[in-house]
C-alpha cells in the first residue's frame, strides 16, 4: 500500500471521528426526552436536557418530534421523501461497491472472514506506519483547524467551539492503538452486527425510505458508532452524561444557554440560542435550519441566465461546448 493511501485512510477515519463527535455535540445543543416524548421544553434547560436524553438512546424519531413545533415537524416528515435538488445520481460503480460491501458485511461468518482479511494487513500497517500515525494525525489536525477557520458558514463562536473539539480529539487520536488486533476484532464484530440490523441491500433503499424507517436506520447506525468509538476509548455516553445546562439570559421569548460538557476528560462548553413558541422552548438554530431546508427544497429552480452574444463572438461560441448548469 502506498504511503499516500495510508495517509488518506487514516485521515478519513479521524475525520469520521471528529464529525461524529461534533454532530453529537451539535445535536446535544437543541432537543428532547425519552418516553413519553414531549414537544419542546417547559424551560430552556429542560429543552436541552430532554434532547440529550433522546440522543443518548438513539431515539431520533422522538428527537425531531421534541425539537420542532408540530407544524415544522409535520413539514419535515412531508419533505423527507421529496427529491433533493442537489442530489447526485449514483454511478454504476458506486452502486456496485455499496452492494458488494453490504454483502461482505452480512454474509454467513462475516466476522471471521473479515477479521482474517484484516489481521495480516493490520500487522503490515503497524510495522510500516506505526511511528508515522501521530505525524499524519497532526497534519490532519492542522488541515481541519484551517478549514474551520476559513469556513464562511460558521460563526466565530462556532469556529472556536469546533477548534476546541479538534484540539481535544487530535491528541487522543495520536495515542490510540489503531492497529491493535483485539480492538480490530471487536470493531469488525460491531460493524457486522450493525450492518445486519440495518438490512440494506441496495443504495436505492436509502433514497426511498420514509421518515419513520430512516429514523430507525439512523438509530441503528448511531448506536453502532457509539460502540465502535467506545472500543477505542471515546465514550459518547460519558460525554452526554456530563452535560450541564445554565441559562445565561431569558427575556421576551429568547434565551441563551451555556452547555458545559466533558470530552475525554477535558471540560468544554458551547452556547445555544432558544426561542419560545406557544409556551414551549426550541433551538433557534434548529428551527432556522429546518425552515431554510424546506424553502430550498420547495423553491422553484432559478431561470438560467442567458444574454444574446455579440455577433463577433459567434465563431468562438461555435467551437466551445455548451456549459451544463
Amino acid at each position: 500500500m502506498r504511503r499516500s493511501s495510508v495517509f488518506y485512510a487514516v485521515g478519513a477515519f479521524i475525520a469520521l471521528l471528529v464529525l461524529a463527535t461534533v454532530a453529537a455535540l451539535f445535536m446535544t445543543t437543541h432537543k428532547p426526552a425519552p418516553a413519553p416524548v414531549v414537544v419542546g421544553g417547559d424551560t430552556p434547560e429542560q429543552s436541552v436536557q430532554q434532547s440529550v436524553a433522546l440522543i443518548k438512546v438513539g431515539d431520533f424519531a422522538g428527537f425531531w418530534k421534541h425539537a420542532l413545533p408540530p407544524a415544522d415537524y409535520d413539514t419535515l416528515r412531508a419533505d423527507w421523501t421529496h427529491p433533493r435538488p442537489d442530489d447526485h445520481p449514483l454511478t454504476p460503480e458506486d452502486r456496485a461497491d455499496f452492494i458488494k460491501n453490504m454483502q461482505q458485511l452480512t454474509e454467513p461468518n462475516a466476522e471471521t472472514k473479515l477479521y482474517a482479511l484484516a489481521k495480516p494487513k493490520l500487522a503490515q500497517l503497524q510495522a510500516q506506519y506505526q511511528d508515522q500515525v501521530p505525524v499524519m494525525i497532526g497534519i490532519f489536525q492542522a488541515i481541519a483547524a484551517t478549514g474551520v477557520a476559513q469556513s464562511k458558514e460558521l460563526t466565530n463562536a462556532q469556529k472556536q467551539q469546533a477548534t476546541e473539539v479538534i484540539n481535544v480529539l487530535a491528541p487522543w487520536a495520536q495515542t490510540v492503538p489503531w492497529f491493535d488486533q483485539n480492538r480490530a476484532k471487536q470493531l469488525v464484530g460491531v460493524a457486522v452486527a450493525t450492518a445486519r440490523k440495518l438490512d440494506l441491500k441496495t443504495p436505492e433503499q436509502l433514497k426511498s425510505m420514509d421518515f419513520d424507517t430512516a429514523m430507525q436506520k439512523y438509530s441503528t447506525g448511531f448506536l453502532g458508532l457509539k460502540q465502535a468509538l467506545a472500543i477505542y476509548g471515546l465514550s459518547v455516553d460519558d460525554l452526554l452524561d456530563s452535560v450541564k445546562v445554565t441559562t445565561l439570559d431569558n427575556r421576551n421569548g429568547h434565551a441563551r444557554v451555556r452547555i458545559d460538557y466533558t470530552l475525554l476528560g477535558k471540560p468544554l462548553s458551547i452556547e445555544s440560542e432558544l426561542l419560545q413558541q406557544d409556551g414551549r422552548w426550541y433551538s433557534a438554530d434548529m428551527l432556522q435550519n429546518v425552515r431554510e431546508a424546506h424553502e430550498h427544497l420547495t423553491a422553484p429552480p432559478a431561470p438560467a441566465a442567458s444574454a444574446p452574444a455579440p455577433a463577433t463572438s459567434a465563431p468562438i461560441q461555435a467551437m466551445v461546448p455548451a456549459v451544463k448548469h
